[in-house]
């Protein structure tokens, strides 16, 4: 009997063959999943630096921005890259926004977030803070892609903090506060982005 849950024969459901399902299926047909961290890493690399030189200080990012930011990025690995997923995600216990809510929770986070908090231009550095934590923890819980999501909401901010007039954001420091971070996204559930301020802050200190 068919399942008309079964989400296995999506494309951005299906895994590379001898990768022990351990990379998903794509368009270099990269098996290792270490290889598949060097492709990602420097196709980030360079629409970054894309990005860097385009960012406009007076510009409102849209729903529209973080599909094609994404599909810059991967669409040269992934086919889907750009596309809203259609399957769940959670992480351990913590269960990301449920696929068939993305459209509508991506055209609030537009609403809500990116109108209010981009062009990123405030009078003080806590009123940045407040912009970059907001708008990171809300897109990190819809969760919006199958893949780089935490590596895309990192980009957005970056290019958020270039209107700012800060420098590039080095997230270095978060690498030994993983367990942080993850309950600063969690804390998100009941709008407290206090946490990730706290984060943004050593983010930015670190970088200036």
């Amino acid at each position: 009997m068919h399942d008309r849950y079964d989400t296995s024969t999506l494309p951005e459901d299906q895994y590379e063959e001898g990768s022990n399902f351990k990379v998903l299926r794509n368009l270099l047909g990269i098996k290792h999943p270490d290889d598949m961290g060097i492709a990602e890493t420097a196709a980030l690399w360079r629409v970054q630096e894309q990005l860097i030189g385009e960012v406009v200080v007076g510009h409102s990012f849209t729903e529209r921005d973080i599909q094609t930011i994404h599909r810059q990025w991967l669409g040269g690995i992934y086919p889907w890259a750009g596309v809203y997923r259609q399957v769940n995600m959670s992480k351990g216990n913590f269960q990301f926004a449920m696929a068939h809510a993305i459209p509508a929770l991506m055209a609030e986070f537009e609403r809500t977030q990116l109108r209010v908090y981009t062009p990123c231009v405030f009078n003080d550095a806590d009123a940045v803070t407040d912009a970059l934590a907001e708008v990171h923890v809300e897109l990190m819980l819809i969760h919006p892609f199958r893949e780089g999501n935490g590596r895309l909401g990192r980009l957005l901010a970056t290019l958020m903090a270039l209107q700012a007039g800060l420098p590039l954001l080095d997230f270095g420091e978060l690498d030994s506060l993983r367990e942080e971070y993850f309950a600063a996204v969690r804390e998100g559930l009941d709008r407290n982005y206090v946490p990730m301020k706290q984060l943004f802050e050593i983010v930015i200190d670190s970088s200036l």
